[in-house]
């Protein structure tokens, strides 16, 4: 992680060309294009979900009650077992109990409810980043926006970054805490919308 943020590092602030660093370090021109594309290591990334063939066609049916579970007292919703012999039962499902189980463990981390208090007492700030259309020179552009807000205070800091980066990220956070004179006791973090 240290050697992929140097080398971004010391190419995109120009110290080092690219073609300089693919012989400093060793790299092939499309790992040098990866480093500089990505954050931090990608790692393996899965390009579409692993087919479940004896589950897919059930999908729509534990979907459904679960949705309709929402609705009934806690103690009358179904438990992944008592889905998988319904299933077996009503709807002669062949799979097996695990992969039901699995399907009802990510609808519920899918349809989870997440909530975030309202009141935020001094010292806590809340972070986005997003970003706008800006005219630079004269000719429309798009720029990342670092947002730092005190909700209780009502204190803003706003920063525009030519691309939206880890880079970026800790120096927004560090021209933040400069301009805010100190450092939240708290951060939250979210999402803006395109502005």
């Amino acid at each position: 992680m240290e050697f992929w943020a140097e080398v971004r590092r010391r190419v995109l602030t120009g110290q080092l060309s690219k073609r300089a660093a693919c012989r400093e370090y060793e790299l092939s021109w499309h790992t040098l294009q990866k480093i500089l594309t990505h954050d931090e290591p990608p790692g393996y990334r899965q390009r579409k979900p692993r087919k479940k063939p004896k589950l897919d066609c059930f999908l729509p049916v534990i979907h459904q009650i679960l949705e309709d579970d929402r609705r009934a007292p806690k103690k009358q919703r179904h438990t992944a077992w008592r889905l998988f012999e319904r299933l077996v039962e009503e709807h002669e499902y062949a799979g097996c109990y695990t992969i039901v189980k699995d399907a009802v463990r990510a609808w519920k981390h899918k349809n989870k409810e997440v909530f975030l208090p309202l009141s935020h007492p001094p010292g806590e700030a809340q972070v986005d980043f997003g970003e706008a259309t800006v005219k630079l020179a004269g000719q429309p552009r798009k720029v990342a926006l670092f947002v730092m807000t005190l909700p209780y205070s009502g204190a803003i800091f706003v920063q525009a970054f030519p691309r939206e980066c880890t880079e970026t990220f800790l120096e927004g956070h560090r021209r933040a805490f400069e301009f805010l004179g100190g450092v939240p006791t708290r951060i939250s973090y979210g999402t803006c919308q395109q502005l």
